[in-house]
């Protein structure tokens, strides 16, 4: 049961959306989400959890996973994350809303409010019991005219389309041509799509033969159950650095980690550029930069016990973006400088390159940093188009190729 902090979940409310927009993680406002989130009680949707909890900026379990080393089956999502997502949406009162990812129910509520008494919200999940779940919390609220339902997202709700707007609450791999017949044209999709080991909250606007995006944020969602294109495996014989990669790449042997095996033990090359970022700048932006580029992007986790074997820094220990070729790797890498060492700390960006093609590997991620220097807050466009697209039908870009849709990545 939530317990009292001192101060009102109204002042709580406030103080978490005021926290938000002075951040503005994306630069775009909508007053309209605003107001939604400092009037949906989101304590109420996690009766279990504190106040304190229920209004901090950070996602909340409501169902583990059996399996001790998984991730949970279902979260209400960070409350920074609903805003942006929410303002990528761009809701209108009167819009039909299908939701993927029911969770506690929350979310719907806010589309709800933002639809207004003449829209219309559906939420689903693959789960009854988190489905159960957002019954009762949306139900408990006030908002018994959300419908929800128990099936595959990935199916849709044909019976209450066609939808002006479409979000997933989880991460998608693919994107499944149910949502291209039930989505209007002129509607738009918001989606945390997966790609080359990347997790980015994509908003697209559904023309006639494409989707086209204008928004595409950095984000992290569990992922859907039931889509399996993301590939791993461990490339070196500790099991301390393991490779991340996707299923297309597999299918034309772009990537193959049995010939990575002794890559890490041989000599190493490394290229800096003059770049530099502060202890909590993004540089996530290369990663986006070198999967519009290059093929042959995916990312590595290393655990830190392998720097005591000799292996060279990643610049991220949990996703650092890599290319491979052949029984090659290069991955990009991070040191301090040495200016200014009584002020804040400033990392120079740089890459390493492993095997006969290291060399030529790192100087690539480093030509993409380059690119990505001037210019970091750019974003691509990514174009969505059915999967029996031809090429010749296809706009210019790296295009990566799913079971349901064809996407291309542009700058």
């Amino acid at each position: 049961m939530n317990t009292t902090t001192g101060a009102s979940p109204e002042d709580l409310r406030n103080r978490l959306v005021d926290a938000i927009v002075k951040e503005d993680t994306i630069g775009v406002r909508d007053a309209r989400v605003d107001t939604a989130m400092r009037t949906v009680p989101r304590h109420a949707f996690l009766p279990d959890a504190p106040l304190e909890e229920a209004y901090a900026n950070k996602s909340v379990t409501i169902k583990e996973n059996p399996d001790v080393d998984a991730l949970p089956l279902s979260c209400a999502s960070q409350p920074d994350v609903v805003h942006f997502m929410l303002v990528q949406l761009a809701v209108r009162e009167g819009d039909n809303v299908f939701e993927i990812g029911a969770g506690t129910g929350y979310n719907a509520a806010l589309l709800k409010y933002l639809t207004g008494p003449s829209g219309h919200v559906t939420t689903c999940d693959i789960d009854p019991d988190v489905t159960a779940y957002a019954r009762r919390m949306l139900d408990a609220n006030g908002y018994g005219d959300v419908r929800v339902v128990t099936r595959d997202g990935a199916l849709g709700a044909p019976e209450s389309s066609p939808y002006d707007r479409v979000i997933a609450a989880v991460g998608m791999w693919d994107l499944p041509g149910t949502w291209w017949d039930q989505l209007a044209v002129g509607g738009r999709l918001v989606v945390p799509l997966r790609w080359r080991g990347l997790s980015r909250s994509v908003a697209f606007r559904r023309e006639e033969t494409r989707m086209r995006s204008d928004s595409v944020k950095m984000c992290g969602f569990l992922p859907v159950i039931g889509q399996d294109g993301e590939r791993n495996n461990y490339i070196d014989d500790n099991r301390l650095v393991r490779l991340y990669w996707d299923q297309d790449q597999d299918q034309d042997q772009d990537i193959a980690p049995e010939l990575l095996r002794d890559s890490l033990s041989r000599s190493k090359s490394v290229a800096w550029t003059n770049a530099t970022v502060g202890p909590v700048e993004s540089f996530d932006g290369v990663w986006l930069r070198l999967s519009a580029t290059e093929r042959q992007t995916c990312r590595i986790t290393v655990n830190p016990a392998a720097m005591e074997v000799g292996l060279h820094r990643p610049a991220s220990f949990a996703l650092s973006p890599a290319l491979v070729e052949g029984d090659s790797i290069a991955y990009l890498t991070l040191e301090r400088t040495a200016e200014n060492p009584d002020g804040e700390p400033r990392f120079r960006l740089g890459a390493v390159g492993y095997g006969p093609a290291g060399t030529d590997l790192a100087e690539r991620i480093c030509t993409q940093i380059h690119a990505w220097s001037p210019a970091r807050t750019a974003e691509p466009v990514l174009t969505a188009y059915p999967a029996d697209t031809p090429d010749s039908d296809l706009t210019d870009g790296a295009v990566i190729d799913r079971p349901s849709v064809r996407l291309v990545i542009t700058y």
